[in-house]
């Protein structure tokens, strides 16, 4: 550690330090444009100047590092001219349109301006203009002229993004910043430049002039799509979401959220949105009210439970439902007298003597510091954004990072080796490498495998280091022989010391399992009921098209349904229920979600439910009701969470260490014959996402030939 004098405080930080970072430990304000914690330094503003001792001009904060004794002044008169003369550089060419500009009220250039800028200005010329480009359907570049040249966006793109989609072009007063060749900004995390451009150069384009930052009401929330689990701030005017930015947390999501976390708040506001109880007579549907739709519901489950038997009645559950919706749409099933309740939509497999919930297998944090990883069945840069984002910070450290998946699919980091191999294949990939390892380690293969040199070069890499992962991804989960990849893994893990970890699909896939989510004793499978197995199907925020491995067939299947009922934020089903039941989205209900390490996140409704629509908790407790099954006295979701929670000591922030284990169980069922696995791509996901205009427009979801698509 090195010691140095900050206006007056003696400061100890870590040599290689530089000033800046002394200045934070210290909780002293230095103003900066082009610094950011989690950048590369550029030094290319030079805001940051400040007073070094024995130095004969000022200094950048964040490009001078510390030498033992050095005393820094941060608010003599040189330090602070030299600012005031960077800030008046900064605006001889920035455009007088705050009162216009979407970054106005939380712009960095507007409020340092206050404190560091000029009364006038002297420059007397023409201000530059900037040509606006279009890059795409997220990001609007419609005032390039305000740009400052800070390089953050160009550096988040390289760094962390890890993709250079733009750039800084000629000198001078002509520089200006832009993407190459008129291509668009493409990358899964590109929205979170406008969160670190620190002026209104680049905006949201499905936000711009829609309302000023003061109007808005700030909400915490949590993501409702991938397994990070990314925290969010929910800006709100007018009972409407509006916005929706990142809340940092560095055990989850850093200060980064991916751009489906960002965007797809516009789905809550579509006419897709179901604001009413809806009943199918005479194929056409009529709008009714919740008692009648729901004496409708209990009347028919009641029949068809007399008539064909509980064993017949069943539900399909969504892994981004919350966690108390998830355990109430259960417990009305099993009040029936059914096991039939399934949250595994997309799998092939379906394993029967789960022993324990299957999880991350570590810390989302330690993603970051992994030596090596071996990641099977994932396209996961577009699976999990967050994710590949940790594990690309890891891999720019050195870590050696390993890809078996069935196509070359472009990650935005190093790969140290790459293993394609067919779906089908991917058992014999893994027992290859299982091989590998046995022969370095003397010991027995757990199966036949044949000696490769790819295997072997992988056996080396998981063979060194001390913290390393095996991770399956979702394609791997869905497999058709899901149990033999996770068997051969854990033996891969128990060898060499690697973690074993399911990324997990959705935000509450690790929930799901938690709360029983799964058929008991003598119940069906999501796959057996999407055959057509029930005579009454209950759908909880899903649509068997394009939510299942079974897809169309799964349509087909449903439609012999005596009764099929949906509940859903939006009008979905309609070819195949009977009954509409509008439940509220993420934002208008309050909720618990398991992310992929097992962290409990509550979170409150940010808006009033639209419409007629109701929290899903509460159509399931008023549908108990209506059936007259005991035991769903509950006043509030977080009774439901600590109704889950009675057997703790305490409230959870973590589902018990001792529920968490990716051991594999000995028993399977499923269509193990179909081996290629159903993967939703990025911006098909969910419900949510699916609705989104911006994010439907973006290139990915272009892409996307088909809703059901291979890793």
């Amino acid at each position: 550690m090195i010691e140095i004098e900050l206006d007056g405080k003696k400061v100890d930080i870590a040599q290689g330090s530089m000033i800046m970072h002394a200045a934070e430990k210290a909780g002293t304000y230095i103003p900066h444009f082009c610094y950011h914690k989690k950048l590369s330094i550029a030094a290319s503003c030079r805001m940051c100047l400040v007073d070094v001792e024995k130095m004969p001009k000022p200094m950048p904060a964040c490009a001078t590092p510390v030498t033992q004794g050095m005393v820094v002044h941060t608010t003599t008169v040189k330090a602070v001219k030299a600012q005031q003369s960077v800030m008046e550089f900064l605006l001889i060419n920035h455009p007088l349109d705050c009162p216009i500009c979407d970054q106005g009220g939380e712009c960095q250039l507007q409020d340092l301006a206050v404190g560091y800028g000029g009364t006038a200005s002297r420059y007397e010329e023409e201000k530059r203009v900037v040509f606006h480009k279009n890059v795409g359907p997220l990001i609007s570049m419609e005032e390039m002229s305000r740009c400052i040249h800070c390089t953050r966006c160009v550096r988040f793109g390289q760094e962390i993004a890890g993709v250079m989609e733009l750039g800084m072009s000629h000198r001078g007063e002509h520089a200006e910043i832009e993407t190459f060749v008129g291509q668009s900004v493409d990358s899964e995390l590109s929205g979170n430049m406008i969160d670190i451009c620190p002026v209104g150069a680049l905006t949201s384009k499905p936000f711009r002039y829609s309302a000023r930052t003061w109007e808005l009401s700030r909400r915490k929330s949590v993501s409702p799509h991938d397994s990070t689990g990314a925290n969010l701030i929910v800006q709100v005017k007018n009972n409407k979401v509006m916005r929706v930015v990142p809340l940092e947390n560095e055990a989850v999501n850093e200060c980064w959220i991916a751009d489906r976390d960002r965007f797809s708040y516009e789905a809550l506001n579509s006419a897709e949105r179901l604001t009413g109880p809806m009943l199918k007579q005479g194929g056409e549907w009529k709008s009714v009210d919740w008692k009648t739709a729901l004496e409708y519901v209990a009347h028919g489950l009641q029949s068809i439970k007399s008539e064909h038997g509980a064993k017949s009645i069943g539900a399909l559950v969504s892994p981004h439902s919350t966690l108390e919706e998830l355990y109430l749409a259960g417990a009305v099933v099993r009040g029936l007298g059914s096991q039939n309740i399934d949250y595994r939509l997309r799998h092939a497999e379906f394993e029967t003597d789960q022993e324990g919930v299957r999880y991350l297998g570590m810390s989302i944090a330690d993603l970051s510091h992994l030596q090596s990883v071996l990641v099977v069945g994932s396209n996961l840069r577009k699976d999990h954004p967050l994710f590949a984002q940790r594990i690309r910070q890891a891999a720019r450290s050195g870590c050696a990072v390993t890809a078996l998946n069935a196509d070359q699919v472009d990650w935005a980091m190093p790969l140290r080796h790459r293993c394609f191999a067919p779906a089908s294949d991917w058992v014999q990939a893994l027992a290859d490498i299982a091989a590998a390892i046995a022969l370095k380690m003397n010991v027995p293969a757990p199966r036949n495998g044949r000696e490769t040199a790819v295997a072997s070069a992988i056996a080396d890499s998981l063979l060194s280091g001390e913290r390393k992962a095996v991770l399956l991804g979702n394609a791997a989960a869905h497999h058709g022989q899901a149990s033999q990849l996770l068997a051969l893994a854990m033996w891969i893990g128990s060898q060499t010391g690697a973690l074993v970890g399911y990324l997990t699909e959705a935000a509450n896939t690790v929930g799901a399992q938690w709360v029983g989510a799964l058929p008991g004793s003598g119940g069906l499978n999501a796959g057996q009921m999407l055959q057509g197995a029930l005579k009454a199907t209950i759908l909880l925020n899903n649509e068997p098209q394009f939510d299942s491995a079974a897809g169309r067939t799964a349509v087909a299947a449903l439609k012999q349904c005596e009764m099929l009922v949906t509940l859903s934020p939006f009008k979905a089903n309609l070819d195949i229920s009977d009954v509409l039941l509008p439940i509220a989205p993420f934002t208008e209900t309050s909720g618990t979600f398991v992310n992929a390490e097992g962290r409990l996140q509550g979170f409150h409704a940010v808006v009033k439910p639209l419409g007629e629509a109701r929290p899903a908790w509460k159509v399931l407790r008023a549908l108990a009701s209506t059936l007259g099954l005991p035991g769903f006295d509950f006043n509030s979701s977080q009774d439901v969470l600590q109704h889950l929670q009675a057997e703790q000591a305490g409230p959870l922030e973590w589902v018990p260490a001792s529920r968490l284990s990716n051991v594999c169980g000995r028993d399977m069922e499923g269509q193990s014959s179909r081996l290629e696995p159903c993967v939703a791509s990025i911006y098909q996901l969910d419900s949510i996402v699916r609705r989104s205009p911006s994010l439907q427009r973006t290139a990915d979801a272009k892409s996307a030939d088909t809703l059901e698509v291979t890793a």
